[in-house]
């Protein structure tokens, strides 16, 4: 059963559109990683992150794809690369990540609601 929460704690959680804009390799991360940066619009700007979806994407599949992240997590050190949102996916069967993103293209920075 999952636990209940009520809208105001969904409501701190900043979850926004962005467009990756540039994507490479992350050698250096404990498990298959790819280290992303996206532009989340005029008000965040840009902000990077590791991601571990190597197993449905390369990094140059990568740039120009809209995707959904937290963006008002601290900070977090991975490795020698410190990630500032936390991009969403889900597990495919096997558990490979696949990316959350809109189906048709929207401003990047907009808000999820």
């Amino acid at each position: 059963m999952t636990d209940h929460i009520g809208v105001e704690d969904f409501l701190k959680v900043d979850i926004r559109v962005g467009t990756i804009i540039r994507a490479e390799p992350f050698p250096e991360a404990r498990k298959p990683a790819i280290k992303l940066w996206i532009d989340f619009g005029p008000e965040l700007g840009e902000k990077k992150t590791s991601a571990q979806i190597t197993a449905h994407y390369t990094p140059e599949d990568l740039p120009g794809r809209q995707v959904v992240a937290v963006t008002n997590f601290p900070p977090r050190q991975i490795g020698p690369f410190m990630s500032e949102v936390l991009v969403l996916g889900l597990s495919d069967p096997d558990g490979g990540i696949v990316l959350l993103g809109p189906d048709t293209p929207v401003e990047n920075g907009e808000r999820m609601h």
